[in-house]
């Protein structure tokens, strides 16, 4: 997040000049109420002498007011601004500024326009109280009365005006030219009938032919167009003579000479004078209303101006406290994302006048300080804790035997890359695939010596195991240390020694002391027995003879048989003291070859396909021990293929591969592989230790010693399945592997990793 100085409170300049027209603004505003309210004795119109003009106070006000705002819009966008930046620049807390000035808003603009709305209306319905209304609707129920009166009695002369027109015209019929006496008098007589207090009979351009009355109020008058067409065409014409204290109509008497009758009554002076203040009594009616709206208007003018000028000084009093109150929270923030960063050193400025906000700076300083001395304990702690852990596994590391922490539930939770190579078996597993796993899942052998360690409840529990890997069988020695810790909580701690080496070479050490002490027991009585057979055979071999074939017989086998047991007794003090390897530069393919040429000379059934460098393979070994051991393997090869096939005549023909390579690590790699009987699945491994073998007629010393000769180089020996591919029914593969270069020089090559086949092979000297 980026931190800027935007948005920060103002400078005490700033807020004091906010603070004045603050101030300012409130009290315009007040005066301005109070005057326009009148509740003094200035009014707006009164009038200051500037001198060079006059103007009204209201004028004052208003500049005074506009003036106002607009420095505290000035001040507004000052703050607003700073405000945007501080937003767009992602300062900390730009959102709770935003928040707390939109809280100050609302609860600054919300009562100002509740107060304007409540004053207009007040002032409305004071101005519109029911008496005031009940006063103008009696009002103009009277002027609707007088106008109701004037249009019945314009009816009704129009009525009256209507038949007379029809009977004047008969009668001018009836009298035509020749008696115009008599429709005088008839014309006389129907207009007081009917009680036309005025009426005559007049052309189309205002001629009088007759008339009856002459009251110059009620006329009669010249008609105009407009009245002459519509009496024409029979509409009603009704015409108000002198503000109404006369009503007068024209009517068409006949069409052929265009002459029309003119009515005039006059109207009751009670109803005129009821018409005239009913009219009265409206126009003051409307002019109360249109001044009312012009003061509601004016008043709710004033409301708003002080509600704007109260509302933008909150608005600014609220940004301004806001700015104050949110510094020393983005301040708070601020080092807070520095502590988030790992900065402990970081410090927070304290000012006495924020108050609370103040101490909370303080805590938060008091907090750092103590983070700080507790980090710098932990970083040591740490420190520490990472070197006993370096220490100890680099000690399990170091440590041959495979090592794996357990809790109570049987699940791996810490292991060395013994243990690792154990558990994978070869392929890379990796931590997360070991971690959190169930040892009965990894090695299902060692579940039952868990248990029954556990069940034991010892703190330690021994035992050996055995575990069959990649077609080897190694001998481990189990050791289980038990803890628990103050919840009851139990760990086990496994360690697994291969003790395979360690048993054969136990095992190959007392063999050889018994083969020593056998050869040197059996070997002293051999040559007195040959001598001696020997010896009847010339004493009394010419003396015999009846059955002299039999006496033959018996001192030859006698002699065969002695020269068997001196030859095995050759080959257990061969065994007993086999001579130390005295490796030399060498080319090895040259030394396969000519294993293999021999044994194609004798096994000439066997077909033999060797892999091989094409170019020599120079590595240090003795020629003579190592030709000895290659040739024992690749007989034995020979022979499990003419024991399958005693077995089974019709399996395939017998083929020995024989594979040389060196290996990334620079070990040499020699894979000798047949399809015959193969080797056991179970107890595979013993056959390397001495006298133990599966044929009848083997001494079980040519394994045991092909594998100290290849210890005696810093290698071994591997007893494996031959692959599928090359031996579909079966067959053995024997791995032999040695340094390509050994570390020792040429009179003395590394010691046997055991210190017991060190001690052996000292003590067959």
């Amino acid at each position: 997040m980026k931190h800027a100085d935007y948005g920060q409170e103002s400078g005490p300049r700033t807020f004091r000049f906010g603070l004045l027209a603050l101030i300012f603004a409130v009290v315009c505003a007040a005066a301005t109420l109070v005057i326009v309210a009148g509740f003094t004795r200035i009014t707006p119109a009164t009038e200051v002498n500037f001198g060079v003009t006059i103007l009204p106070i209201s004028y004052l006000l208003l500049a005074a007011n506009g003036l106002t705002i607009l420095v505290m819009l000035g001040l507004l966008a000052v703050e607003v601004t700073r405000l945007i930046r501080a937003r767009r620049a992602q300062a900390a807390a730009a959102r709770l500024h935003i928040r707390i000035v939109a809280i100050f808003a609302l609860i600054a603009a919300i009562p100002a326009l509740v107060m304007t709305v409540f004053g207009a209306i007040i002032l409305d319905r004071g101005l519109n109280a029911p008496f005031m209304q009940s006063m103008s609707g009696f009002v103009q129920s009277s002027v609707d009365a007088a106008k109701t009166f004037e249009e019945m009695q314009c009816r009704s002369l129009i009525h009256e005006a209507d038949l007379t027109a029809g009977d004047l015209s008969r009668g001018r019929i009836l009298a035509r030219n020749d008696n115009l006496v008599w429709f005088k008098d008839y014309f006389t007589q129907r207009i007081q009938y009917i009680g036309f207090a005025t009426a005559a009979i007049m052309s189309a351009d205002g001629k009088i032919e007759e008339q009856v009355g002459s009251d110059p109020k009620l006329g009669p008058i010249k008609p105009n167009p407009n009245d002459l067409a519509d009496a024409r065409n029979h509409e009603p014409i009704c015409i108000v003579l002198n503000d109404g204290e006369a009503l007068a109509t024209l009517r068409q008497i006949s069409a052929d000479d265009d002459t029309f009758l003119y009515a005039a009554v006059p109207v009751d002076p009670s109803l005129v004078q009821f018409s005239q203040v009913s009219a009265i009594q409206a126009a003051y009616s409307a002019q109360f209303d249109e001044t009312r709206k012009t003061i509601i208007k004016f008043f709710a003018f004033i409301f708003a101006l002080f509600a704007l000028i109260l509302l933008l000084s909150a608005m600014w009093l609220g940004l301004s406290f806001a700015t104050r109150l949110v510094t020393p929270i983005r301040r708070l923030i601020h080092a807070a994302d520095q502590v988030s960063e790992g900065n402990l050193y970081v410090q927070v400025p304290i000012r006495k006048s924020e108050g609370d906000l103040a101490h909370l700076g303080q805590t938060f300083n008091k907090m750092t300080s103590e983070l700080r001395r507790q980090h710098n304990g932990l970083v040591s702690a740490n420190r520490l804790i990472d070197e006993r852990r370096l220490f100890t596994e680099a000690v399990l590391a170091g440590v041959p035997a495979a090592v794996v922490g357990l809790n109570q539930d049987g699940v791996i939770t810490a292991y060395n890359p013994s243990a690792e190579k154990l558990i994978s078996q070869g392929q890379d597993l990796g931590v997360a695939s070991i971690l959190g796993t169930q040892i009965a899942d990894c090695l299902p052998e060692l579940a039952p010596k868990i248990q029954e360690a556990l069940a034991a409840r010892q703190r330690l529990y021994q035992g050996q195991l055995t575990l069959q890997r990649q077609g080897r069988e190694r001998i481990y020695n189990v050791r289980v240390a038990a803890t628990q810790n103050a919840n009851n909580d139990r760990s086990l701690v496994v360690t697994m020694d291969d003790m395979t080496e360690l048993v054969t070479a136990q095992r190959t050490s007392a063999w050889a002391d018994v083969a020593r002490r056998i050869a040197h027991e059996i070997k002293n009585p051999l040559t007195p027995i040959a001598l001696s057979a020997e010896r009847l055979r010339r004493k009394y071999g010419r003396v015999i003879v009846e059955d002299k074939a039999i006496f033959d017989q018996c001192v030859e086998t006698i002699v065969r048989q002695v020269d068997d047991i001196k030859r095995m007794v050759d080959e257990f003090s061969s065994f007993a003291r086999m001579p130390r390897a005295r490796p030399e530069q060498d080319d090895l393919v040259q030394c396969v070859r000519q294993v293999l040429f021999e044994r194609r000379l004798a096994h000439g059934a066997v077909t033999f396909t060797d892999t091989l460098p094409d170019q020599p393979l120079t590595a240090r070994f003795d020629r003579r021990l190592l030709t000895q051991a290659l040739t024992n393997i690749v007989k034995n090869a020979a022979e499990g293929i003419v024991s399958a096939e005693a077995v089974n005549p019709s399996r395939p023909p017998g083929h020995v591969w024989v594979k040389l390579h060196v290996s990334d690590e620079g070990m040499v790699q020699i894979d000798v592989i047949d399809n015959g009987v193969g080797f056991p699945k179970e107890n595979r491994q013993r056959l390397l230790e001495p006298y133990m073998t599966t044929r009848t007629e083997g001494t079980g010393l040519g394994l045991p010693i092909v594998a100290k000769i290849l210890e005696d180089h810093g290698g071994g020996i591997e007893l494996l399945d031959a692959p599928p591919d090359l031996a579909p029914g079966g067959g053995a593969c024997v791995r032999l592997f040695f340094p390509a270069q050994l570390a020792g020089g040429a009179d003395n090559p590394p010691p046997s990793s055991n210190p017991l086949k060190n001690a052996m092979i000292d003590h067959g000297k």
